[in-house]
């Protein structure tokens, strides 16, 4: 699938779905002997910057777990995209990660004129349109749904970890949850994961996001190595749209 524009992607694009300021925060809850624990929190933030003469979105998702459980499994985690503000293709993509005793620094420069990424490990080939990892989040949020039947899969091109990976999101269909603010229309997701240290890989994690404009997540669910979690909105900021899958408490 192509990213054709901000305003236009193809057949199965929107209207783009997110501004400079949005914030979201979510509650962490980790499940390891059938009780969900408030584990840690972690937030997804958008604002405005300029990089190579052009207007980007500098979007950052940060998560960690509380001080009090750092002792069992600490977390501290930051991802950085510098999108396209027209296009939105990566410019750069950073990422910092602790996890355990797993610790990660990468950085990502993203030619998409040329159709190359550098690296401290070289300079890659990749196709037109590649999305780093949290760009492909973002990139999520503006596929017009309708477009599609339950089971349908919408595919794109990642690169991570000096390669490009053929991943798609699943459309599963639409239904309704109870959050913290009540109950919301939702669009049920299962998006392909790679296979990493603390995920499972494949088709395990479920993503319900609002069906309306916005199409901010209110939870994801994923099994883990060890446990599961479960990811709950808290609190939203400067919506780009009035938040209109309410459905009621």
């Amino acid at each position: 699938m192509t990213l054709l524009s901000i305003w236009f992607f193809g057949a199965q694009a929107q209207l783009l779905a997110f501004q400079a300021g949005e914030k979201i925060t979510y509650t962490v809850f980790y499940n390891v002997i059938g009780m969900y624990v408030n584990a840690g929190t972690a937030t997804l933030s958008i604002s405005s910057a300029k990089m190579l003469n052009n207007d980007v979105l500098h979007v950052v998702g940060e998560g960690s777990t509380n001080s009090k459980y750092d002792w069992i499994f600490k977390v501290r985690d930051r991802y950085e995209s510098y999108l396209d503000a027209q296009t939105l293709q990566p410019y750069k993509f950073v990422r910092h990660i602790q996890e355990g005793g797993y610790k990660k620094h990468e950085e990502l420069h993203f030619d998409q004129k040329n159709n190359t990424v550098t690296s401290t490990k070289g300079i890659f080939n990749v196709p037109n349109e590649v999305h780093d990892l949290l760009s492909s989040f973002y990139y999520a949020r503006t596929i017009n749904y309708d477009q599609f039947k339950p089971g349908d899969k919408i595919s794109f091109k990642m690169f991570l970890d000096g390669q490009t990976y053929d991943m798609y999101v699943r459309y599963v269909g639409k239904e309704t949850i109870k959050t913290k603010y009540g109950k919301f229309r939702v669009i049920q997701l299962k998006p392909l994961l790679l296979k990493g240290h603390i995920f499972e890989g494949g088709e395990k994690m479920t993503l319900w996001v609002t069906d309306d404009a916005n199409h901010i997540p209110v939870r994801i669910e994923s099994p883990l190595s060890v446990g599961s979690i479960k990811v709950d909105l808290m609190k939203h900021e400067n919506l780009k749209y009035n938040l209109n899958s309410f459905a009621g408490l």
